[in-house]
């Protein structure tokens, strides 16, 4: 079994920021197993109905404005797999979650971005499955669970989103020092997890400290529940990594191993 793993993204520009984040991510591919294919449900694909690429050659897609020329460069020309996006699809539909093939959409930064430093050769096939963003936390984690069998067959289930995501107290200049608010938040979530509080994490938004003010929207925390509901009820979390970019961005990072 590939365990599945959550992933903090950051900015599009963490692929040349000198930042722990960056040089987590490129040593990943190094000391984790090599995955027959991987599949990223990235906080950047939001439809009604779970919905999965199947382009043989997923375009890189740059989903985002105003940074520097060679960000609109960048290209990670990984395949992809028709075939097994086939049996993601029945695996949703058997399960009562209909889902649809996309063949035309490719792969946006929340994919490409850790993926092009993980695995810059971009040789293993990459699939991107789509968030239900106001289907909350609950129906994330059945989304993994439904997916588990990928695991289980070498199939690397990646989420990728982001600790905290509060874009308007960005320091993109400043100090990096972590506030208290950040600190609580991403405390009690590595917590929650270590305790296998799964009830807490799909409620954190009643329980945890500061979760709204750290999620106003919810669609970098979800692909946090996906990874987690594929690896199992008897999961065991281990923090793979943990740092702050732009003061109040947490790039934890947590691989679930059966």
């Amino acid at each position: 079994m590939i365990p599945p793993i959550f992933v903090s993204h950051g900015s599009p520009t963490l692929i040349f920021d000198d930042v722990p984040a960056r040089d987590f991510l490129m040593e990943l591919g190094k000391t984790h197993p090599r995955p027959k294919a991987i599949l990223v449900a990235s906080a950047h694909w939001e439809t009604l109905e779970p919905s999965i690429t199947a382009s043989p050659t997923p375009p890189t897609i740059h989903d985002f404005g105003g940074f520097p020329e060679v960000m609109y460069q960048q290209q990670y020309p990984a395949p992809g797999d028709p075939e097994l996006a086939a049996r993601i699809k029945a695996l949703l539909d058997t399960a009562g979650m209909a889902a649809t093939l996309d063949p035309a959409r490719g792969l946006d930064h929340g994919a490409w971005v850790p993926l092009k430093l993980a695995w810059p050769q971009a040789e293993i096939p990459v699939l991107q499955l789509s968030l239900q963003t106001h289907l909350g936390p609950a129906h994330h984690l059945q989304l993994g669970k439904t997916l588990r069998p990928l695991a289980k067959d070498g199939v690397l289930i990646l989420g990728s989103g982001s600790l905290t995501h509060d874009l308007r107290s960005v320091s993109w200049r400043g100090p990096n020092e972590e506030p208290e608010w950040v600190k609580s938040f991403g405390d009690w979530v590595n917590a929650a997890l270590t305790e296998g509080r799964v009830d807490d994490l799909v409620n954190y938004r009643q329980r945890a400290p500061n979760a709204a003010r750290n999620h106003p929207t919810e669609e970098h925390f979800l692909p946090l529940f996906v990874a987690l509901g594929a690896a199992g009820e008897s999961a065991r979390m281990e923090q793979l990594h943990s740092s702050v970019t732009f003061s109040v961005l947490r790039m934890d990072a947590f691989e679930f191993a059966a």
